[in-house]
């Protein structure tokens, strides 16, 4: 059986977080990669997470809002916790699911910025 590819950024994978510690986000959800696919030398890959979009995350600036539309197949709106970035390992990811716009990707690497005060 071939190996599937790496993660590549920009792609949204179902990601199996457990086990967790504390407040870590838990269980197997949607990711957005975020890593540049050229950096790095082990089979890590740097993902924000997804969660459901609850209307005072609006207000949150760490969190992208990313609405569903026919083209992304999803079926309610997700917000990206740009707070709750993590580097995870090659073997964590599931399956990609779908693709992010070059804005929203840029939306998010701008929050994550913001969290760790890079300018």
């Amino acid at each position: 059986m071939a190996k599937a590819p790496p993660p590549q950024r920009g792609e949204i994978w179902t990601v199996q977080f457990g086990p967790l510690v504390g407040a870590e986000i838990r269980k197997i959800r949607p990711a957005v990669v975020i890593s540049l696919d050229t950096v790095g030398r082990l089979p890590l890959r740097i993902v924000v997470p997804l969660t459901d979009w609850q209307n005072p995350f609006a207000k949150l600036p760490w969190f992208v809002h990313l609405p569903m539309s026919p083209t992304n197949g999803r079926t309610k709106d997700s917000g990206a916790d740009a707070f709750q970035v993590k580097s995870v390992s090659e073997s964590r990811f599931v399956r990609c699911v779908e693709l992010v716009t070059s804005a929203q990707l840029d939306e998010i690497a701008s929050a994550v910025a913001m969290c760790v005060g890079a300018p």
